[in-house]
């Protein structure tokens, strides 16, 4: 099994050489990761400009390359241009903080696997539960095992696994659904003394009333959550039922009022 190996919190951090540590002895790897880190990107990728890639050292005879841009850059360097063919998955991580909840629509190491899912690869993000942990020392026994566990039984196509590690003494693995809470900035408004505005983003805890199988609730409990999140189909199917005939008489009859534009 060929793995790529990247993140959004950089080539020199302690959770990607812990990744690294972690699945050398069940796979080959490669690994591609951002120069500096970008965590909080998301999906983003660049547009404009050149995407620098240098090789990087540190990780023994594993090729190792660092680019000047996002997490999802990282992925699209990997699979146009680094190696060879495609690798037959992509794990991100390990972040350091969580990514459970609807924390994971702004998450670097979430925007790696999915990069890799819309290029029909599957993928696993791992994330733990701390602020700016040193070390992972009771998470690299659990990488290699779930990474079988997914090697052993393909996710479905458009699906990637969202990995959880929890703050407190590991109680277990539990399959679970992704949660509902958020972190949620508070704006805190400056006036610079040139005149113009600063913005400061405080962030604030958003607990909301969870499920008790979402991964927010297990990981409290003490246990690793692994999600199964689809990105394949975005459509809402019910609304787009329930509202197709209407939505098209709406437009043919409203239309009509609209004066051509030439």
């Amino acid at each position: 099994m060929h793995i790529l190996i990247t993140n959004d919190d950089g080539i020199d951090a302690v959770g990607l050489k812990t990744l690294w540590e972690g699945l050398q002895d069940i796979a080959d790897l490669t690994i591609v990761a951002p120069m500096e880190e970008q965590s909080g990107m998301g999906v983003s990728v660049t547009f404009y400009g050149p995407l620098r890639a240098e090789k990087a050292g540190g990780f023994d005879a594993t090729p190792a390359w660092k680019v000047r841009g996002t997490p999802a850059d990282c992925v699209k360097v990997a699979i146009g241009g680094v190696l060879d063919s495609p690798p037959d998955l992509i794990v991100s991580g390990v972040n350091h903080g969580s990514n459970a909840g609807r924390g994971i629509f702004s998450s670097g190491t979430a925007g790696c696997v999915i990069q890799g899912i819309l290029q029909g690869i599957p993928g696993i993000a791992f994330s733990y539960t701390c602020s700016q942990s040193k070390t992972f020392p009771h998470v690299k026994e659990y990488l290699a095992l779930i990474v079988q566990y997914v090697a052993d039984n393909p996710l479905p196509k458009g699906s990637f696994l969202n990995v959880n590690f929890p703050k407190e003494e590991i109680q277990g693995v539990k399959f679970a659904r992704q949660g509902l809470s958020f972190w949620l900035e508070s704006l805190r408004k400056k006036l610079h003394p040139e005149g113009h505005l600063d913005f400061h983003l405080d962030e604030l805890s958003n607990d909301l009333e969870e499920h008790p199988e979402s991964d927010i609730a297990l990981l409290k409990e003490g246990f690793v959550t692994a999600v199964p999140i689809q990105i394949s189909e975005l459509t809402d199917h019910a609304h787009f039922h329930k509202k197709k005939a209407y939505f098209d008489r709406y437009f043919r009859k409203n239309l009509k009022k609209i004066p051509l534009l030439i």
